[in-house]
């Protein structure tokens, strides 16, 4: 069995009377792919959100690769090697994809936006090429946001998180805002460019296609607990998770 990458244990998390994360116990091995499922509210990006530094925990431990990055800030995180997407692709409709890579990379290498400094390195402009060319977008190198197509932004925002050394991946429901006959080609793209570096993955995801087709293992959350964790076959079929998550005939 793979080595743990990033161990969860007893994490728990309250905001007033609202208990977003309740003895939440997770371990996920290097180069899994895991999926989150649950209803809005039921404590799937309040858990992404502590792993990646935007919300401490009140209470409990998250490890990663051995080091307990608990309550350290997003951008120390990120340099570590965990990086997300979101559900709203987080672009600069200004610039160009080309551009939009570069200033993620420059990121990435400096902690900051050093785009002025660091953007223009020719060193810099060949691995944003190259990320381009893994995730098969490098022929829209040169066109602005605004142009592209729903399926390309998702693309181009998960090839952004990838400009730095990325070890884990988080994203935030991969084919939301994507044509229905663009979420299969785009999953494939996305899972080969992540699997191809070694990446863990973790999704957040409602389309339970998507999460039976690509998930290794499905995580189910419901009022901030984990009510099911297993293989996708197992998780769909419980009881509870068709109650309060899928809303499936029992």
């Amino acid at each position: 069995m793979s080595q743990s990458v990033l161990d969860v244990r007893d994490v728990q998390k309250s905001f007033g009377a609202v208990t977003a994360a309740q003895d939440i116990s997770v371990s996920v091995p290097e180069g899994a792919v895991y999926s989150l499922i649950g209803t809005n509210g039921a404590g799937k990006t309040t858990f992404v959100n502590m792993v990646t530094g935007y919300i401490k925990p009140d209470s409990g431990s998250i490890t990663f690769g051995g080091r307990n990055i608990t309550g350290l800030a997003p951008r120390q995180i990120t340099r570590l090697g965990i990086h997300r997407s979101f559900q709203i692709a987080q672009l600069c409709n200004e610039l160009t994809v080309e551009e939009n890579m570069l200033v993620a990379g420059a990121i990435h290498a400096s902690g900051r936006p050093s785009f002025l400094r660091s953007a223009h390195d020719a060193r810099a402009r060949e691995r944003a090429v190259a990320t381009l060319e893994r995730f098969r977008i490098a022929e829209h190198r040169h066109r602005l946001i605004p142009e592209l197509s729903g399926g390309v932004k998702k693309l181009l925002d998960i090839a952004m998180a990838m400009a730095g050394d990325t070890k884990v991946m988080l994203l935030d429901e991969p084919t939301s805002g994507v044509a229905a006959d663009e979420k299969f080609p785009i999953m494939d793209l996305v899972i080969e460019a992540l699997r191809a570096e070694g990446v863990t993955v973790i999704f957040v995801e409602h389309d339970m296609d998507i999460v039976t087709r690509y998930s290794e293992r499905v995580l189910a959350f419901y009022d901030g607990r984990i009510i099911a964790d297993d293989a996708p076959d197992e998780v769909l079929s419980d009881a509870d998770v068709r109650r309060y998550v899928t809303g499936a005939p029992a």
